[in-house]
């Protein structure tokens, strides 16, 4: 079978909110085995990871106006090494080609605020080992007048440093630890095709056009068979804090499919019991769950064949409660599932899904992102 997609879920741990744009020197202690660093040495390396992110969001801001959670001062920029300088500036390169794109697109952001969570931070000798969550949250600029407020994401990366001379830390390499699409201000990187082929049929779908403008299809959102503003104010409420009824899935792919299946749960789709491999069932009991309520690939075949959604013919005929899929590679394997909970009177729909978890992105940040991917969009 083509590999079925699970989101990973974020890991919660010591928070330490931060601001960018500084850096100041803490001696790292030498220690034979890893050892959880102290606050003052936590609080240097979210700065770190805090200028370094903040400096890829400002790429996308016009006006580069960027809150940060305290103000920095006088203090120095974060230091990283050569290698990580070139892949610094070829990313905030892409971002302003991205910004471009996204301005085409009639999509402007008029100011972001970012803020940085470690999670833990090891040193072993004069190596550190990071993890941090970033959470972003951008305003849209009304170009048109009815854009959303603002656009939210968090991301979690991974940090590795050095210990320089002096005292002074390097930031050596940050990794995203994410499996889903890239946040917004996060550079996209080259995906290698994985997918195996069993030989097997699978009811697919037909991909959809990315032409812009659509013939708009609008569907009443209430008082039918299922009520599609339910399911976004779901998608919207769990977004960030996962929902403690359901499980959360890690390992290879995550936890998307399973959030957008929650949501059409909670406006009326109704389970179809049977074997777990069977991507014709779909259902949830607490302690198992059909393959077609996780798995990106398995959600399409059941949704196809059992006739509960149908495929649009262009991605910006998507309406509230509807579901976008990707295949980001076009390795001929769905990737990531997205909810549309918000549509403006322009004819943008905004996403809201896990992996990385993100509020009302548009589709044309998606579209930016991933300009040559396959799109499935289904009215549900």
């Amino acid at each position: 079978m083509i590999p079925k997609r699970f989101r990973p879920a974020a890991i919660a741990a010591l928070t330490v909110a931060v601001a960018s744009g500084g850096f100041f020197a803490y001696s790292a202690n030498a220690v034979s085995g890893p050892a959880e660093a102290d606050q003052a040495t936590t609080e240097t390396f979210a700065r770190l990871a805090d200028d370094v992110l903040s400096q890829r969001t400002q790429a996308l801001v016009e006006g580069q106006t960027v809150r940060h959670g305290h103000g920095q001062g006088g203090k120095k920029k974060a230091r990283m090494s050569d290698g990580l300088k070139k892949d610094q500036d070829a990313a905030i390169q892409s971002l302003r080609d991205r910004k471009t794109r996204l301005a085409q697109l009639g999509e402007v952001y008029s100011g972001a605020d970012t803020k940085v969570t470690v999670d833990r931070a090891t040193v072993t000798g004069g190596k550190a080992t990071v993890q941090v969550t970033e959470q972003t949250t951008l305003t849209y600029k009304k170009v048109h007048g009815d854009e959303p407020s603002t656009t939210d994401f968090k991301t979690r990366y991974e940090l590795s440093l050095t210990s320089r001379k002096g005292g002074d830390w390097e930031l050596q390499t940050i990794k995203s630890q994410e499996n889903g699409p890239v946040a917004v201000n996060e550079p996209v990187a080259a995906k290698a095709a994985v997918v195996t082929d069993d030989g097997n049929q699978y009811p697919d779908g037909t991909p959809a056009s990315t032409t812009y403008p659509a013939t708009a299809k609008p569907k009443t959102l209430t008082g039918g068979a299922y009520n599609y503003t339910a399911m976004a104010q779901y998608a919207e409420k769990y977004w960030s804090n996962y929902n403690p009824a359901y499980r959360k899935f890690s390992g290879n792919g995550g936890d998307c499919t399973n959030f957008i299946s929650q949501a059409l749960n909670a406006g009326g789709w109704k389970p179809v019991p049977g074997t777990s491999t069977d991507y014709r069932n779909w259902w949830y009991d607490g302690t198992r769950q059909s393959d077609s309520w996780v798995g990106a690939n398995e959600w399409a075949w059941f949704t196809l064949s059992n006739q509960r959604a149908a495929n649009l013919a262009n991605v910006y005929q998507l309406d509230v409660g509807d579901i976008l899929q990707a295949d980001f590679n076009r390795d001929g394997s769905k990737d990531h599932s997205m909810m549309v909970t918000y549509r403006s009177r322009a004819g943008m729909p905004y996403l809201t899904y896990h992996s990385t978890n993100t509020y009302r992105k548009s589709l044309a940040s998606i579209l930016a992102s991933y300009p040559n991917a396959r799109y499935f969009a289904y009215r549900t």
